[in-house]
C-alpha cells in the first residue's frame, strides 16, 4: 500500500489534491466544442417554479458547470406559444410533442468525453445521495453527443460555434433528424454539411447550426434518465438565432420537415423553438401552460 493511501484504501487529502495537477498536465485541453450534452426536460405540473429554482440555483452548476471540461453552459425556455409550434405533432422524441419545456445545452472540450463522464456519474450519485436532485421532473430528450459539424451564415465572421453558448443568441431552435439506419444518416450529414444548410442559411436569422450525434449513456447512469435512442442513426441540430423564433417560424422553420424528407433519407422526429432563459429569475415560469 502506498504512502498516500489509508488503511481503508481511500486516498489523503494531500494525496488528491496532487491527482488535480497531474490531471491537469495531461491530454487534450483545446477550445474546439468536441462533445455536448443536450437534455430537454419536463418539470411535473405544479413543479415550476421549484424545478427552475433548483436547477439555476444549484444543479446547473453543482451538476454541469463545476464539472471538469464541462466549460459552457446556457438554458432555454419554450413558454405554451413556443410549444404550440412544434412539429411533428406524432413525435418519436417527444410524447406529446409540446413535452419538455426547459432545454440545457452544455459544450464539452474535444478528447475529455471519458473523462467527464466519469466525473458526472460520481457527481450525480453523489448529488443524489445527499438529496440534491429534483425529482418531479421528466426526462425527455437527454444525450450526450458527439460534434460532427458546425455551419455558418457569414463565413469566417462573427462568432464560432465555441462562444455560441455565450453569445447573446435570441433564440434556439432544436432539431433532430432521424434515418433509416446508419448509412443513410450519413447521407443525410453530407447532405446538411455540404448542401442543404448552407443554402438554409443565406438570408437566415440563424447565423450557425451544429450538426451532433448521441452516444450511449453509462450503464451505471441515473436510473431517473432513460438509455438514448438512435445512437446510430438519429443527428441533433441547433440553429442558433439572431431574433425571437416566433418572428421568423413561418418564414424559415414551419416547411423544414417537409424539405427534409423530400430532399435526403432523413425524417425530422422534432423541431422545437426555445429563447434564452434570464439567470436568476423565474421568467417564462408562469407562461409553460
Amino acid at each position: 500500500m502506498g504512502d498516500d493511501t489509508r488503511s481503508d484504501g481511500t486516498r489523503s487529502t494531500e494525496a488528491r489534491g496532487e491527482a488535480y495537477g497531474e490531471l491537469a498536465a495531461v491530454g487534450p485541453y483545446g477550445v474546439r466544442p468536441g462533445h455536448a450534452l443536450i437534455t430537454m426536460v419536463e418539470p411535473h405540473p405544479g413543479h415550476e417554479f421549484a424545478y427552475n429554482r433548483w436547477y439555476e440555483d444549484d444543479h446547473y452548476y453543482a451538476g454541469a458547470m463545476a464539472m471538469p471540461w464541462m466549460y459552457a453552459g446556457r438554458r432555454w425556455v419554450a413558454t405554451r406559444e413556443l410549444q404550440l409550434l412544434r412539429v411533428p405533432e406524432k413525435s418519436a422524441v417527444a410524447q406529446p410533442v409540446t413535452a419538455g419545456c426547459y432545454l440545457s445545452t452544455y459544450w464539452i472540450t474535444e478528447g475529455r468525453y471519458d473523462e467527464h463522464m466519469k466525473w458526472t456519474v460520481a457527481i450525480n450519485k453523489r448529488l443524489n445521495r445527499d438529496g440534491r436532485v429534483h425529482q418531479a421532473r421528466t426526462h425527455v430528450f437527454t444525450a450526450f453527443q458527439d460534434h460532427e459539424a458546425t455551419v455558418y451564415r457569414d463565413g469566417a465572421a462573427g462568432p464560432r460555434d465555441l462562444h455560441a453558448l455565450d453569445h447573446p443568441y435570441q433564440g434556439l431552435v432544436l432539431e433532430v433528424i432521424d434515418a433509416a439506419g446508419p448509412g443513410e444518416r450519413a447521407e443525410v450529414l453530407e447532405w446538411l454539411r455540404a448542401r442543404h444548410l448552407p443554402r438554409a442559411l443565406r438570408d437566415s436569422p440563424a447565423a450557425m447550426v451544429t450538426v451532433f450525434r448521441p452516444t450511449p449513456l453509462p450503464g451505471d447512469r441515473m436510473t431517473y434518465v432513460k438509455q438514448v435512442e438512435g445512437v446510430d442513426t438519429r443527428l441533433t441540430l441547433l440553429w442558433f438565432l439572431e431574433c425571437d423564433p416566433r418572428a421568423c417560424w413561418a418564414e424559415h422553420f414551419a416547411g423544414r420537415a417537409a424539405e427534409v424528407s423530400e430532399a435526403s433519407p432523413g425524417r425530422v422526429e422534432l423541431l422545437a423553438p426555445f429563447v434564452p432563459t434570464v439567470p436568476g429569475t423565474d421568467r417564462y415560469v408562469d407562461q409553460l401552460r
